[in-house]
């Protein structure tokens, strides 16, 4: 388990509540907007940052975020620049766990283990790597736990009880529940559902469990963080900015403010609930 994801969780659990883990997707809708929202995440009360990095076939992602990563991969993004980010962000802040969340196929050509020793080296905590699956592991496994990076797992609504076990015994610093079938910001899971969903995952792992995809308002975060261990923002603050560029695509003077005070009203509906002892 890498040191700051598994602290930074340690550290809510003492404090008797979930963590508010909101994603942002590099470059979008370019590098210094996206880098403006990353260095106010922390202070807006994001306790861990999950960063997108653009591809051009992104599976698991709804139109929002494929929009986003469109802009992004215009701008310019790749992963040495994702990476340059996190690099450029960890001047200001050691603490705040950075999970990269995308696709294999960038860090194929990148180099596997090229890719997890500079990811390592610039800052970033675990990956969540979506097209590969426990079972080809070994694409990527071993160079990430030899450079400390934690590989964290989606688990479904549609993952069965037989394959639980595999995909949990796979998986590092935290769970990922998909609280949907589908893709991303596409609808939400009730709290009956999540409720009902959470026990199977926590009845396999001792590991935090954070859920995402369909969590958008601060009362569904709040709900999340408090029936799991952390809630994942992404689509609803994609949708914040993509709501504030111009005619050109270009960030509005208050843009990130906008974000950022989304972001506010998150983290203070997440810390406003306790978790049960």
């Amino acid at each position: 388990m890498s040191s700051r994801i598994s602290a930074r969780f340690a550290a809510l659990k003492a404090q008797g509540r979930g963590a508010l883990i909101p994603f942002l997707e590099a470059y979008d809708p370019d590098p210094a907007t996206s880098m403006a929202i990353l260095r106010g995440f922390p202070g807006a009360g994001a306790d861990l940052i999950e960063i997108g990095v653009p591809f051009t076939d992104p599976m698991a992602d709804g139109p929002t975020i494929q929009r986003a990563g469109q802009r992004g991969l215009r701008a310019g993004a790749t992963l040495a620049g994702t990476l340059a980010m996190v690099r450029d962000f960890r001047h200001e802040d050691d603490a705040t766990p950075v999970i990269l969340m995308g696709y294999y196929n960038p860090i194929l050509s990148y180099g596997v283990e090229r890719f997890c020793s500079d990811a390592a080296a610039s800052g970033v905590d675990g990956l969540i790597v979506v097209d590969v699956p426990p079972e080809e592991a070994d694409e990527i496994e071993p160079a990430a736990k030899a450079n400390g990076l934690d590989l964290i797992r989606l688990v479904a609504p549609t993952t069965g009880d037989e394959r639980l076990p595999r995909v949990l015994s796979a998986t590092t610093g935290f769970v990922y529940y998909v609280a949907i079938t589908g893709i991303t910001g596409t609808r939400s899971a009730t709290a009956e559902a999540l409720a009902a969903a959470i026990p199977r995952i926590r009845a396999h792992t001792n590991l935090p469990i954070a859920i995402g995809f369909g969590v958008r308002t601060p009362e569904q975060a709040a709900e999340a963080a408090t029936i799991a261990d952390g809630a994942v923002v992404a689509s609803a603050l994609i949708e914040t900015l993509a709501a504030n560029l111009d005619e050109h695509g270009r960030a509005k003077p208050d843009a990130v403010r906008k974000v950022l005070d989304q972001v506010r009203a998150l983290a203070e509906a997440v810390r406003g609930v306790r978790k049960a002892a």
